[in-house]
């Protein structure tokens, strides 16, 4: 199938409601009576997973009642989290309406329902009130959305003087060939990158006070375990005559982690104060 947008990337991806409930049924014996941390190891589809959302709250200032708006939210891991471990009030926007329609299962099996809600809606035409919100965040999810200066432009419309956009995203240190451009997009729904300089310009010229960090070799080691954790299970599902996700999504991995350590790609956490 030919990559049309990341709603294609989606729903073809191999994280998913069914799989992850399918996972703990197996190894629970029934769904009945879940917590939200039981999900926590099948549910964040991010670089470093808790610490990684520990690290943004930090940086955020989230807490005990902060409205925070996760861009491009998926099934809602990172939200559900936000919300247990930090007390948060979280609304995910999200793209793709079978992940929204995942979100809203796994965080109602875990009572969630009052402090997380995942909805249909585009990050470029947020459909959330001026000055409505504290933080805004993202992981990873930014490659996949067109046209970033007005996603950021968003960001910026709907948080409350003072407030916190906080992100990570991957980086071009140096750019693409086309082929790498081509099979990223097959197989990532990867658009435009920047190089780190950009992007932080991208978003001081959306109004906010920035700071960057670059992550590169941080993700260098987290993404070798990863891919070395889904080879396994591709090698796996393979010996057992299952699906093992699709050829592209494999390749495109591979080859950008190694595209990352070699310094190619990489990838940044960035921090936008939005004026008092």
């Amino acid at each position: 199938m030919e990559i049309r947008s990341a709603v294609d990337f989606y729903e073809r991806h191999p994280i998913s409601c069914a799989i992850i409930l399918a996972k703990l049924a197996a190894s629970r014996g029934h769904l009945d009576g879940l917590v939200p941390e039981e999900l926590f190891p099948h549910d964040q589809d991010h670089y470093g997973g808790l610490a990684a959302n520990d690290a943004l709250a930090q940086r955020a200032g989230i807490g005990p009642g902060t409205r925070v708006v996760d861009f491009c939210a998926g099934l809602g891991g990172p939200a559900r989290y936000l919300a247990q471990r930090h007390g948060a009030d979280v609304t995910g926007i999200e793209l793709a309406l079978a992940r929204v329609r995942g979100a809203e299962e796994l965080t109602r099996r875990v009572g969630l329902q009052d402090k997380v809600r995942i909805i249909g809606g585009d990050v470029r035409q947020v459909p959330l009130a001026d000055a409505s919100v504290d933080v805004v965040i993202s992981q990873e999810a930014l490659l996949h959305v067109p046209d970033k200066p007005r996603v950021l432009a968003e960001a910026y419309r709907i948080l409350k003087p003072g407030g916190r956009l906080v992100f990570t995203d991957w980086v071009a240190h140096f750019p693409l060939s086309e082929a790498d451009r081509e099979l990223m997009w097959q197989g990532m729904a990867v658009t435009e990158l920047y190089d780190l300089p950009a992007y932080a310009a991208v978003i001081s010229r959306a109004g906010f006070v920035v700071g960057a960090e670059d992550l590169t070799a941080e993700w260098g080691a987290i993404l070798t375990q990863r891919l070395a954790m889904y080879r396994r299970l591709r090698e796996e599902t393979q010996a057992a005559g299952t699906p093992a996700g699709h050829d592209a999504f494999y390749e495109s991995y591979v080859r950008f982690v190694d595209l990352v350590n070699a310094g190619m790609l990489g990838g940044g956490r960035f921090e936008g104060g939005k004026p008092a």
